[in-house]
């Protein structure tokens, strides 16, 4: 399968959109770890329709004019990454949870960890929003695009993130 590209500039940097012949399949950051999301070959394709909705989504989102994303997504991963990216997708917009409760809510409560790690792979960044998962204690924890960018998408959703 040949996967088609775009980029498209952003607040949080230039993002690079990835979509396959099913949906989005990636939303890579600028800085982006190629290991994190491995899908190839890639071809540039600006026009692409699914390419082309999720950019006009995010340019909403970004505005302040879109609370939630409707894209058809094309998740690869095994399938406890994609349990924990589902649940990332029923984290309200201005709401976050723990990787805990990320755990519990997909059945495996001592999977904390794992569920950090699946969430560090998380390839559809910001729509698949594993920016709205915190630590415990509320801190700031890893996140692909930086915790900048972390705080942003945060901020933009409304988060009052003084401690």
């Amino acid at each position: 399968m040949t996967y088609v590209t775009r980029t498209t500039a952003s607040p949080v940097g230039q993002l690079t959109l990835v979509a396959s012949d099913k949906g989005l399949a990636a939303i890579l950051w600028e800085n982006d770890d190629p290991a994190r999301v491995r899908l190839a070959p890639r071809v540039e394709a600006a026009d692409h329709p699914v390419l082309e909705e999720a950019a006009r989504q995010l340019a909403a989102y970004f505005a302040g004019d879109r609370t939630s994303f409707d894209l058809p997504l094309d998740f690869h991963g095994t399938d406890f990454q994609k349990r924990v990216w589902a649940a990332l997708l029923a984290i309200p917009f201005g709401e976050t949870r723990s990787y805990a409760q990320i755990a519990g809510a997909i059945g495996a409560p001592t999977a904390f960890r794992a569920v950090g790690a699946a969430n560090g792979r998380n390839p559809i960044s910001i729509v698949a929003p594993c920016h709205r998962v915190i630590g415990t204690n509320g801190t700031l924890t890893g996140f692909a695009g930086g915790l900048e960018a972390k705080e942003y998408l945060l901020r933009l959703e409304g988060l009052d993130l003084a401690a």
